[in-house]
């Protein structure tokens, strides 16, 4: 990783132009071809540096519900259980944790009453009853950047 890709970085995650064509002004604010940045861009993505390039919307105020579930999934189960949770649309990521709850997953969904259904319907689907949702009370991140 060079100095461009820590400027490039740096800038997408802050100010990432919203227009017709916005990696031709990330180029010009990095002096480099439009070419360049999406030869750099995908190039990040296959080392796994980037992940995505997106929007991050507030979802309570868009009107989605949304919960921080633990699982308490045996060692023999965890592959089918892993299976059948990112088969589900509302998932967003999960992750496997040294701990007696060894899955964890966010869930989010359109509403109250189809996050309630989709919980259910993950459990009843896995056979795992034993997950707990644990619903966020205030927002302590709201912001996650990362200076390269």
């Amino acid at each position: 990783m060079d100095d461009i890709d820590r400027k490039l970085l740096n800038l997408i995650q802050e100010d990432f132009p919203i227009t017709a064509a916005p990696f031709v002004e990330v180029a010009a604010q990095l002096s480099i071809g439009e070419d360049e940045v999406l030869k750099r861009i995908e190039r990040l993505k296959e080392e796994g540096v980037i992940r995505r390039i997106g929007a991050v919307f507030d979802l309570r105020k868009l009107g989605f519900a949304s919960t921080l579930c633990a699982a308490r999934v045996p060692e023999g189960e965890v592959r089918g259980f892993v299976e059948a949770v990112n088969a589900c649309s509302g998932v967003t990521h999960n992750y496997r944790r040294d701990d007696e709850y060894n899955i964890w997953f966010t869930l989010i969904a359109t509403g109250e009453e189809e996050l309630a259904t989709a919980f259910a319907g993950i459990k009843r689907e896995t056979g795992i009853d034993d997950i707990l949702s644990l619903r966020a009370t205030r927002t302590f991140k709201i912001n996650a950047r990362f200076d390269v």
